[in-house]
C-alpha cells in the first residue's frame, strides 16, 4: 500500500519534469539554491557546547546538513539531520518538509517540550493528508503558501515590485500584432498533465473554440526548440522571449486552494503577457492591479471565455487596458506591496535571507522565547497551526461535452479518490500521534481501512 496523496513522487520519481520545476527524488530542485546557509560549522571538540543551545533536529532532511551552529539574531541554534539527537535534553523543536512527511517513522514519543514544525511550499498532491485539520493541528509552527500560515509563502514566486514593472521582456502590441499572423492568440505551457485541477480538461474544451498554442507535453501542438524541451529551461532567456510574443497566457495551477500562486501567475505579469487565470479563489488578493489578468471563474463555460479573449484580441484599446498598469509602472495592489515589503526572507536575493532560513530562525527564535519564559518561572507559551494554515477544497473534475471529453483518465480519477482516502489517513494518524508510542505501518493502514 502506498499513501495516495505521494502518487507524483512515487510514480515519477525519475522523472525530471513536475509542473514546471525540475524535480529529484530527495530534494526538489527549486530549493537547492538555498540550502547554502552561513554559519558556524559544528566540530567534534565542541560537542559540549551543545549543552548551550536549542538543537532543532530536521526530521525531513531538507537542509543535508549534519550539524550547524546557527545564528538567528541575538539568538543561536544547533540545526541538524542527525537522528541520533532524538532524545538529546536539549533536543527542542523538529522540522518536517511536507513533501517527505510520511508515517513510516516520527519521533514518537512525543515529549512535552517537543515542538513540531512544518516548512511545506508545494501543491497538495504531493501529500494530501497534511491538507486536513487531525494533521496539520498536530505542528506548533507552520511555513505555508496560505497567508494564514506563521510564515507565510505566498510570494514565494516574486523576486520582487521591480520585476513585476520590469519592461525588459515587454513585446510592444503593435508587434504582437503582427506576430499573430504566425502565432495563437493564447499559449500553453504545461508538461504535468492531469493534477487535481483538472487544467488539461478545460483547456481541451476551450480549444474546440479559440487557437491555442501547446508547448510542453500536455495537449501539445508545437515544439519549443531543442535547447528548451528541458523543464529546467523554464526560467531560461530563450524561453521567456518566446512566450513573451504571445498576448495571453494560460496560467493554470496544478491545485485549487486559496493562496497556493505559483510562478504560472507570475511570469506572464513579468514578461508583459496577459494571465488567463485559474486558481487560488483569493486570486483577486493578489493582482498587481484591478485590471491584470482574467480570471476563468468568472466565465460560466470555455466558449464564453474564448469570446472574451477575442474581443480583446481584435480590439487593442480593450487589450491595453490590461497592461497599463505595467506600461505605467504602478502597482495599485497595497496587499501584495505590504507583503512583499514586511516578508522576513527574500527571492533570488544574495542580501536577504532565503525562505527556509527564515522557518528554522522563526522555530529558534520560539523555542528561545519559551527558555526565556522558563527561567523567569513562567509557563512556556503554546502554540498551534490551524486548519487555515494549510487546506484545500476536494478536488472537481470539469464536465464539458461528451463528444469532446476523452474517458477519464485514471489519473484524474485518482486525485478525488486520494483526497478522500487522505481524510482517514489524516483520522489514523492522528490518533496514532495522540496515542504517543510509536507504531507500524499495518497498524496505521489497519486504522485506515477500518470498516
Amino acid at each position: 500500500m502506498v499513501e495516495l496523496g505521494k502518487f507524483e513522487r512515487k510514480e515519477f520519481k525519475s522523472s525530471s519534469l513536475q509542473d514546471g520545476h525540475t524535480k529529484m527524488e530527495e530534494t526538489p530542485t527549486h530549493l537547492n539554491s538555498f540550502l547554502k546557509k552561513e554559519g558556524l560549522t559544528f566540530h567534534r571538540k565542541r560537542k559540549w557546547e551543545l549543552d548551550s543551545y536549542p538543537i532543532m533536529l530536521w526530521w525531513s532532511p531538507l537542509t543535508g546538513e549534519s550539524g550547524r551552529l546557527g545564528q538567528c539574531g541575538a539568538d543561536a541554534c544547533f540545526f541538524t539531520i542527525n537522528r541520533t539527537y532524538l532524545r538529546h535534553h536539549m533536543t527542542k523543536a523538529f522540522l518536517f518538509y511536507g513533501t517527505d512527511f510520511n508515517i513510516d517513522s516520527l519521533p514518537l514519543p512525543r515529549k512535552a517540550h517537543h515542538d513540531w514544525a512544518l516548512f511545506h511550499e508545494e501543491s497538495p498532491k504531493n501529500n494530501y493528508k497534511l491538507f486536513h485539520k487531525p494533521v496539520i493541528t498536530l505542528f506548533n509552527y507552520t511555513a505555508t503558501f496560505s497567508r494564514h500560515s506563521h510564515l507565510p509563502l505566498t510570494t514565494q514566486y516574486l523576486e520582487s515590485i521591480e520585476v513585476l514593472k520590469s519592461l525588459r521582456y515587454l513585446v510592444p502590441l503593435q508587434s504582437k500584432n503582427k506576430l499573430r499572423k504566425r502565432l495563437a492568440p493564447l499559449v500553453y505551457v504545461q508538461s504535468d498533465c492531469d493534477p487535481p485541477s483538472d487544467r488539461d480538461s478545460y483547456v481541451r474544451e476551450l480549444m474546440a473554440y479559440i487557437e491555442v498554442d501547446s508547448y510542453g507535453e500536455c495537449l501539445r501542438n508545437k515544439d519549443l526548440p531543442q535547447q528548451l524541451k528541458n523543464p529546467a529551461s523554464m526560467d531560461a532567456d530563450g524561453f521567456y522571449r518566446i512566450v513573451a510574443q504571445y498576448k495571453f497566457i494560460l496560467a493554470f495551477e496544478n491545485a485549487v486552494c486559496d493562496d497556493y500562486i505559483t510562478e504560472k501567475f507570475w511570469r506572464p505579469l513579468k514578461l508583459g503577457v496577459v494571465p488567463v487565470y485559474y486558481g487560488s479563489p483569493s486570486i483577486t488578493d493578489w493582482l498587481p492591479s484591478n485590471k491584470s489578468a482574467i480570471l476563468v471563474s468568472e466565465f460560466s463555460h470555455p466558449r464564453e471565455l474564448a469570446s472574451y479573449i477575442r474581443r480583446l484580441d481584435s480590439d487593442d484599446r480593450l487589450y491595453e487596458a490590461y497592461v497599463e498598469w505595467k506600461l505605467k509602472g504602478e502597482i495599485s495592489n497595497q496587499r501584495l506591496l505590504t507583503a512583499l515589503r514586511e516578508r522576513k526572507w527574500g527571492v533570488q536575493d544574495v542580501n536577504q535571507d532565503n525562505y527556509i532560513d527564515a522557518f528554522e530562525c522563526m522555530v529558534c527564535t520560539k523555542v528561545w522565547d519559551n527558555i526565556r519564559l522558563q527561567e523567569k518561572g513562567l509557563p512556556p507559551k503554546r502554540w498551534k497551526a490551524e486548519d487555515t494554515h494549510l487546506s484545500c477544497p476536494k478536488p472537481t473534475v470539469f464536465a464539458f461535452s461528451p463528444l469532446r471529453a476523452p474517458p477519464l483518465r485514471s489519473l484524474r480519477e485518482m486525485w478525488i479518490s486520494s483526497f478522500e482516502q487522505s481524510k482517514k489517513e489524516a483520522q489514523a494518524l492522528r490518533w496514532l500521534v495522540d496515542r504517543n508510542q510509536n507504531f507500524s505501518s499495518q497498524e496505521f493502514w489497519g486504522l485506515v481501512f477500518k470498516d
